[in-house]
């Protein structure tokens, strides 16, 4: 329970920061892409603040934790390999956001909007996952 609490309440301040910097909007997301003609910068101070966060609160994490306080062990990843499959999901990524507005980070709390085009985002989202675990499973 107190997992689902802590869960809740990160995804609740992550959620209330990502519409206080106006990325649950995908005008000012596309507005960002769009360098000759409306561009609007400030995603680079979002990105920039939240890397910066990230970066200082894994250092300060690791240093002084050899566990996380509510789970065995630190989830970390262990392929670190730059190929072509990580490439690829990169650049359909960074096209779905281009031309969406949207990331699922941005979708998810735009979703109390009530707007079919984030509903219709979601779902494409889900489908490209499933669709991705179903050509991975046939391929092994």
């Amino acid at each position: 329970m107190r997992q689902l609490l802590s869960a809740f309440l990160i995804g609740g301040i992550f959620g209330l920061g990502i519409a206080i910097a106006g990325m649950a909007n995908p005008a000012k997301v596309l507005n960002f892409f769009d360098i000759a003609g409306t561009w609007d910068p400030s995603l680079i101070f979002v990105m920039g603040g939240a890397l910066v966060t990230t970066f200082i609160g894994y250092r300060l994490t690791f240093k002084r934790r050899d566990n996380p306080l509510q789970a065995q062990s630190f989830s970390l990843p262990v392929n670190t390999r730059i190929d072509a499959r990580l490439i690829g999901g990169a650049a359909i990524f960074g096209t779905g956001w281009g031309i969406a507005g949207f990331c699922p980070g941005g979708a998810i709390p735009a979703l109390g909007l009530g707007y079919a085009s984030v509903w219709i985002f979601i779902a494409a989202v889900i489908t490209g996952i499933a669709g991705t675990r179903l050509v991975e499973g046939r391929a092994r």
